[in-house]
């Protein structure tokens, strides 16, 4: 177990809830990309296979807690996809 490890993964499951607020609040993508957010959800798988495969300890818990924050940016991207898309549609015919 690396403190250091276990330090970078909560500073960054400290700053998700405050992504996750603000695309919920805002129900906008502005700024955010879905590239992005598969690519850190693929990181996250990563580590947690690294885990599972060498070194199955308590931070392994870290990367999927991690892994759920993104997961629930990632399904209010689509809320707000959606959202988009139905502002736009409304727009056009009126």
């Amino acid at each position: 177990m690396s403190i250091y490890e276990i330090i970078m993964l909560l500073c960054f499951a400290s700053a998700w809830p405050f992504s996750i607020r603000k695309s919920y609040a805002s129900k906008q993508n502005t700024g955010k990309s879905i590239m992005f957010l598969y690519i850190v959800l693929i990181g996250y798988i990563a580590g947690m296979m690294h885990k599972v495969v060498y070194n199955m300890d308590g931070v392994f818990y870290l990367y999927l807690f991690n892994f759920c924050l993104v997961s629930i940016d990632m399904i209010i991207y689509y809320r707000n996809e959606r959202i988009a898309r139905k502002v736009r549609q409304e727009k056009f015919n009126v």
